[in-house]
């Protein structure tokens, strides 16, 4: 709670009025006796303060003791009246997924993830349509900062971005990657079949599965997949260069404008442990 003396009123006050009177100022000469331009008188308080600023001179605009006084007297303004925070751009919460993720309906000792418009700029701006995975319940989700989010440039990026990230620091991380469909093919709404092979979507995307560059002696192993009427590509990488990890899966798939990419990465550490829990959450995503 903030609690102002009488001093400190009048300090504001007499703040304030001076605020709008320099504003004025601006057009509007001061006279002598500190004239009122706006055509707003002074309370009583304010006038006795002034008179007495006013015998060294035009206080308000002059004198650094008022200045420091005028400081002091803005200083008990609560900040939350000042401050504008701005609102999260996403729901990620980095706390552990199984707080809040309702468990697997096909195995609870995994939670399920459905995205969904609050979770990432493009799926507010239809760009993409909503996916689905499990991961396991200590898992967090991570913020994606705005210049990796696609938020400036929705709903028609140029280039890939990445909707949403889980981390686990013993089990490695996943991270959900779209790009236009234009950038890979001029076919509108064309399926993951008509883009290419396996090995020429992953040349195209593979850069955004390590992190920085892709070797195509890195791909170990190729799968294709249909669930429904959605067709997959499965991919395997040893990546031993890359700044995502030294092992990678990925999973590839193209609905509407967008091509698709869930990328799965480990350490050599973690990837000891967790390559069979890394493989389920990639064989459990789907658009």
């Amino acid at each position: 709670m903030t609690i102002r003396t009488d001093k400190s009123r009048e300090v504001l006050e007499v703040s304030r009025f001076c605020s709008s009177e320099m504003a004025a100022s601006l057009t509007t000469p001061l006279s002598p006796k500190f004239s009122v331009s706006n055509g707003r008188k002074p309370s009583n308080k304010i006038q006795r303060a002034l008179t007495a600023f006013h015998q060294k001179g035009n206080e308000c605009t002059r004198t650094p003791i008022l200045r420091r006084e005028i400081l002091k007297g803005l200083a008990v303004i609560p900040a939350t009246l000042i401050i504008n925070k701005e609102p999260p751009y996403s729901e990620a919460r980095e706390v552990e997924v199984g707080s809040y993720l309702p468990p697997s309906p096909t195995d609870p000792s995994f939670v399920f993830f459905k995205a969904s418009p609050k979770d990432t700029p493009a799926l507010r701006a239809g760009n993409v349509q909503p996916y689905q995975f499990v991961l396991p319940p200590s898992w967090k989700q991570m913020r994606v900062a705005n210049i990796l989010s696609g938020n400036y440039c929705q709903p028609k990026c140029a280039e890939p971005w990445v909707e949403v990230k889980f981390e686990d620091e013993k089990q490695g991380k996943v991270q959900v990657v779209a790009s236009p469909l234009i950038r890979l093919t001029n076919k509108p709404n064309a399926s993951i079949e008509e883009i290419g092979s396996p090995e020429k979507v992953i040349a195209s995307l593979g850069p955004f599965v390590t992190g920085n560059s892709y070797d195509p002696d890195e791909l170990i192993e190729t799968s294709v997949e249909k669930v429904g009427d959605q067709m997959y590509y499965n991919y395997l990488l040893e990546t031993p260069f890359a700044l995502t990890g030294t092992h990678n899966l990925a999973k590839a798939t193209a609905k509407g404008s967008t091509v698709v990419l869930f990328v799965a990465s480990a350490n050599d550490k973690q990837w000891a442990g967790s390559q069979k829990v890394l493989k389920t959450m990639l064989d459990s995503f789907q658009v």
